[in-house]
């Protein structure tokens, strides 16, 4: 908990493959506050078919980007739902500078205060052996790994005992390098904006999910 005794709310961040949003789901289950990624949640309000979902839909489908306004319009009204009063985990936001302001102006308004952006590092030849191994059940949708997290039994998920993968489209080398180059470019110059605001706390992802998880713990002070 932070001094002001209303939860945590946190900001993860770092290359596309850092392990974020599987970082996200264990604090999430940890601590009981609500993983919001905008990914998701953006992918979810086109499902829903809402006036906000159908501009986001058209956007998406078009292969365009969704303006910074519609992102912190939908993220807005999901902070004010129940279960963010006693904090949230922002996962894949904000991911350029324009954002973290916009973000800091929108909490501010909301009388929240960001407790910390926790970066996690890792070298780019890592982000790329696990972006490239990476799989999916093709009925439940686990995530498994060629290397680090293989299924129980070879060919058969664990979950749900389905027998037919997939691998993202997009998870293939030259689309992981234009990524590592657009984070660097676009999402990078987030870091020192939130080192000078002193919320910037470092943690180094090359080790196990576990260990990465247990020196989250202890920066954020979990028991």
């Amino acid at each position: 908990m932070n001094s002001n005794g209303l939860g945590l709310h946190i900001v993860l961040t770092g290359a596309p493959g850092c392990g974020k949003g599987t970082q996200a789901r264990i604090l999430k289950e940890k601590i009981a506050i609500p993983h919001l990624s905008t990914g998701e949640m953006l992918r979810a309000e086109a499902a829903k078919g809402t006036a906000l979902g159908l501009e986001i839909k058209a956007l998406i489908d078009g292969g365009n980007l969704v303006p910074d306004e519609m992102i912190v319009e939908m993220l807005s009204g999901r902070i004010d739902e129940d279960d963010c009063k006693n904090g949230f985990i922002l996962d894949g936001f904000p991911r350029t500078l324009p954002q973290a302001e916009v973000l800091e102006n929108m909490l501010k308004q909301k009388g929240i205060t960001l407790d910390a952006a926790v970066e996690i590092q890792v070298p780019d030849e890592i982000i790329m052996e696990r972006i490239l191994g990476r799989y999916a059940c093709m009925k439940c949708g686990h995530g498994y790994h060629d290397k680090y997290q293989k299924p129980n039994i070879y060919g058969v998920c664990d979950d749900c005992g389905g027998t037919e993968f997939y691998r993202r489209i997009d998870d293939n080398r030259a689309t992981v390098q234009n990524r590592l180059v657009n984070y660097r470019a676009l999402t990078y110059p987030t870091i020192p904006y939130f080192e000078k605001k002193g919320l910037l706390r470092c943690v180094d992802g090359t080790g196990s999910i576990a260990a990465v998880s247990k020196k989250i713990d202890d920066l954020l002070a979990i028991k």
